[in-house]
């Protein structure tokens, strides 16, 4: 039987009440509702800050969309569409056509893919699944390293190195072989379409091949080991685990590269040739839409000359925009509904 409570029970038990949670006074909620707005107000300034960024992208490819079309205005005026269907520039005539720029762009960029996409798969398979582990560190620095290399260092390798072996003996050689098809037509000078199209294809291999190596060192050992274990053999797991795997990222790579060869400036202009004709062999010289504007841009001295200038600038990104956004529809494909 519980003993009743007496006068000297009564301290205690008021302690004891005193020391309850229920009892303790609740905290100041001013404190609190201070932290909370200055959580809000955090939040919000970073989804703000984040979003201007984002936002920036699309105001400055729309201020060089914006200022391109503007400054070709007297070249659209008096060409209209016929600028992209004629093969002559005269300055002193003011005579302008972007069909030769366009085609030698098209022509050597063609050339760099059907070069560098193989080289750069063959480089990525042997870092990831191939070569020993002690090699695979220097192999990437010097891909890195190629990657760094300024575009006119390339022209300069180009001009001096390889356009003479082409001259002396690929060319030659391709047209003993392939002489009776009018690709391989004309004297061998080494300077020309085929010579751009080597230059493009040295300098985006490395940037294919670093981004599919790691493309290719993503995918499940798991997956690898499962396939080895059935019996498979190193390019059997590589036709069928690695590649469709990683199928969306190598092609994510091979347009990277595609975007860098369109646009590329000085290591054309070194070995192309600057010549605005058009002609049906690889080792005639030609001219691109970004050698044409280094090569002129700063001799423009009349309004028309200077906007078919701009007016190829324009072209030229109109080009890479509508590549890459085919790209990225053709990705979504790939990928299937939901997986985009």
């Amino acid at each position: 039987m519980a003993r009743p409570l007496t006068a000297v029970d009564a301290p205690e038990t008021a302690v004891a009440e005193a020391a309850s949670p229920a009892a303790m006074p609740a905290p100041p909620a001013a404190p609190r509702v201070r932290a909370g707005l200055m959580a809000r107000f955090g939040d919000r300034a970073y989804r703000g800050f984040t979003a201007t960024f984002a936002l920036g992208i699309l105001l400055l490819l729309g201020s060089m969309f914006l200022m391109l079309w503007r400054e070709s205005g007297p070249a659209l005026d008096a060409f209209g569409w016929g600028f992209l269907t004629s093969a002559g520039w005269n300055p002193v005539t003011e005579e302008f056509g972007a069909l030769v720029a366009v085609s030698g762009t098209l022509v050597s960029t063609v050339i760099a893919l059907l070069v560098a996409v193989p080289i750069s798969l063959g480089i990525a398979l042997f870092l990831a699944e191939i070569s020993p582990r002690r090699l695979r560190t220097p192999l990437g620095v010097a891909i890195e390293l190629l990657a760094a290399i300024p575009s006119i260092v390339y022209g300069m390798w180009g001009l001096f190195v390889l356009a003479p072996l082409m001259s002396d003996h690929v060319q030659p050689a391709l047209q003993t072989v392939f002489g009776f098809l009018p690709l391989f037509s004309g004297p061998p000078m080494g300077i020309g379409m085929l010579t751009a199209g080597l230059v493009l294809a040295l300098m985006i291999v490395p940037f294919i091949a670093s981004v599919t190596r790691d493309v290719f060192l993503m995918v499940p050992t798991t997956l690898k080991e499962s396939a080895y274990g059935l019996g498979c053999t190193t390019w059997e797991v590589v036709r069928d685990v690695m590649i469709p795997y990683g199928r969306k990222g190598i092609f994510g790579a091979v347009f990277l590269g595609l975007g860098r060869a369109l646009g590329e400036t000085m290591a054309v202009t070194f070995v192309i040739g600057n010549a605005h004709r058009l002609s049906s062999s690889l080792f005639a010289p030609g001219n691109s839409i970004a050698s044409t504007l280094a090569n002129e841009f700063t001799e423009a001295d009349g309004d028309v000359y200077l906007a078919a200038l701009i007016e190829l600038g324009l072209i030229l990104f109109a080009i890479t925009f509508v590549i890459i956004g085919l790209a990225q529809l053709w990705m979504r494909r790939m990928a299937g509904p939901g997986k985009a």
